[in-house]
């Protein structure tokens, strides 16, 4: 081994090293779990990683991934939110109660419950911040009530069918196989992404602040272009890249613009670190605590038209309490931290991918759905000590 090999190696241990002793490794075990969860049920069916079952994998996580969006936002203030998941079907519920029962036309019925979701949640955030009700009684009290609300807006036959060519049923049902749309996108991702890297650099090279080395944008671009363009080789072998996908990337994408590039997502983020110094900092704390809720109820509230979406039904599958529980484990997975404070939209995106990863090679292998709940139990406890032990790390170093 040359002496450049071996000072590159060692820089890198280093960097790993100091990782660790700051508070994380930020998505690396998510992703390592990803892989391994992957290797493993491709040994076991040769099917898992083909291009039909990662298709099906690709549309399958945009309802709980919208709902885990939403409560990455309540986690970086340290705060959690028990209702998504029977909002999440209230949404569905009310979608099929407006347009099939009353007749009002689909994109109406759409916005109105969206609406409601984000009214919903400004009233969990209202009780919280202005009466210092603990958000967990607020949110629990909101899932008992917003449950039976959903209840009684399906019936007594429990579902509400609706039109197969609808608006909400085309959110999972449409798919571009175009390949000069499908890898014109990858490609203009890609672009997007390496500018959007040197102009940080040169902001930050100029503001004599520490910046990253051309060398790693280029191999981060390059990273991006591989999985860009591998991800839509494989879904272009069976339908194309599904609308469904599309739209979660793009939502995952404002939101993680919304809370690294804005002041607001600095609040966010400071009121995760510390309520009364973020209050001593400027921070409007109410207004904050309120507006992550809205966040939540409004995703919660798409994710429940997703979920619908893929039944083409409204029913109280949509709200059920597996909604609730994968979209918290996704984010927790997902490296969100549940002491507020650290944490990224885009790790919503990799826990539920772990997760749906989970259910889909268990039902491909026939496993009864109750090992699955077994297995994401034990990968959510793992995520949990991590998150604690990054954190006991990151105190102590703190200390004098």
């Amino acid at each position: 081994m040359t002496v450049t090999a071996k000072s590159r190696l060692a820089a890198g241990a280093g960097a790993v090293r100091r990782r660790v002793r700051e508070g994380g490794l930020g998505p690396a075990p998510v992703l390592l779990a990803l892989a391994a969860t992957w290797v493993v049920f491709q040994c076991l069916n040769d099917r898992f990683l083909s291009p039909r079952n990662l298709s099906v994998l690709s549309v399958d996580i945009v309802g709980t991934g919208m709902v885990a969006v939403g409560i990455v936002f309540v986690l970086l203030i340290g705060e959690i939110d028990l209702s998504v998941g029977s909002l999440a079907g209230l949404a569905g519920a009310m979608f099929a109660a407006l347009n099939v029962n009353v007749g009002i036309t689909e994109w109406l019925a759409v916005l109105l419950a969206v609406i409601c979701g984000t009214a919903i949640g400004a009233v969990h955030g209202f009780l919280f911040a202005r009466f210092r009700v603990p958000a967990f009684v607020v949110t629990l009290a909101g899932l008992l009530a917003w449950s039976g609300l959903m209840l009684l807006l399906l019936g007594p036959d429990n579902t509400i069918h609706f039109s197969e060519d609808g608006l909400v049923a085309t959110l999972t049902s449409r798919y571009y196989s175009a390949p000069g749309f499908t890898y014109g996108l990858a490609a203009l991702c890609t672009a997007a992404y390496l500018l959007v890297s040197l102009r940080e650099r040169g902001r930050r090279a100029a503001a004599g602040m520490p910046c990253r080395a051309v060398s790693e944008i280029s191999a981060r671009t390059t990273l991006l272009a591989a999985v860009a363009f591998t991800s839509v080789a494989v879904l272009n072998r069976f339908e194309g890249l599904p609308l469904a996908l599309l739209i979660f990337l793009a939502v995952i994408l404002a939101s993680d613009l919304l809370l690294r590039r804005t002041p607001y997502g600095r609040q966010v983020l400071a009121l995760g670190g510390g309520v009364e110094a973020a209050r001593r900092a400027g921070v409007d704390v109410t207004r904050v605590r309120i507006s992550v809720f809205m966040v939540s109820g409004t995703l919660a509230a798409a994710g429940g038209l997703f979920v619908a979406s893929r039944f083409t039904s409204a029913s109280p599958v949509s709200g059920s309490g597996a909604v609730l529980i994968n979209a918290i484990a996704a984010a927790v997975i997902g490296g969100t931290s549940l002491f507020g404070g650290r944490g990224s939209t885009w790790s919503a995106l990799l826990g539920v991918l772990v997760i749906q990863s989970i259910a889909s090679g268990m039902a491909l292998l026939g496993v009864q759905t109750a090992v699955q709940f077994m297995i994401t139990g034990g990968v959510l406890i793992a995520a949990v000590i991590i998150d604690s032990l990054a954190r006991s790390t990151a105190a102590s170093r703190m200390r004098p």
